[in-house]
């Protein structure tokens, strides 16, 4: 089954969507999330299903906005191609990295929109959505809080068979989903042995 990299706007021209797809729709056992790495500039998205200690790669690709256009334009664009993504995919949940605080304020800020937008896309929807920050995703991924993008690439394509993923942004999404799916089954297995108390 090969992976075509497709170019589409999301409501808006400003707008690409490239998009990976595998596989068909979810059986109704499974769980879907969507994770999110948030950027102005780039944001990567990945969906993945869950079934049991079992994932399977969805679709995967990044939303580009036009520097050249304003940020509450930029904004409106990144919303628009997320709720489209959401009412394509139909996540349960969704999963978004934590911002991080580098040296350039203006930059910091500027992500710290983008991430707004994508925590406030899905819970619009009525999706519930959580957060984690990059070392808590490495962990869950890789094994180690410090681990480097090329490490996290490649556990990504381990553990989801398959996936085609072009872009880096695309990657970590897909991480950040992953680890979701890891810190969620905990959760539920803490649930469980609760009740069974």
């Amino acid at each position: 089954m090969g992976n075509a990299v497709a170019k589409s706007s999301a409501a808006s021209p400003a707008a690409r969507v490239y998009r990976h797809k595998t596989g068909t729709g979810p059986d109704s056992h499974m769980v879907r999330l969507l994770g999110i790495d948030p950027g102005l500039r780039f944001t990567g998205w990945g969906v993945i299903e869950v079934d049991g200690n079992r994932l399977r790669h969805i679709a995967d690709g990044v939303i580009a906005t036009d520097s050249a256009t304003s940020v509450p334009e930029r904004l409106k664009v990144l919303h628009d191609a997320l709720a489209a993504l959401l009412a394509t995919h139909g996540p349960h949940e969704a999963a978004v990295e934590e911002t991080y605080v580098n040296r350039n304020g203006a930059a910091t800020l500027k992500l710290g929109y983008a991430r707004g937008v994508a925590l406030l896309a899905p819970a619009l929807a009525g999706i519930p959505v959580t957060e984690y920050g990059a070392k808590s995703v490495k962990l869950s991924v890789v094994g180690t809080g410090g681990a480097e993008k090329a490490q996290v690439q490649m556990m990504v394509r381990r553990l989801l068979p398959g996936a085609t993923i072009r872009r880096a942004d695309a990657a970590d999404a897909l991480a950040v989903a992953i680890c979701h799916a890891h810190h969620r089954a905990s959760r539920l297995a803490w649930v469980a042995g609760a009740r069974r108390a």
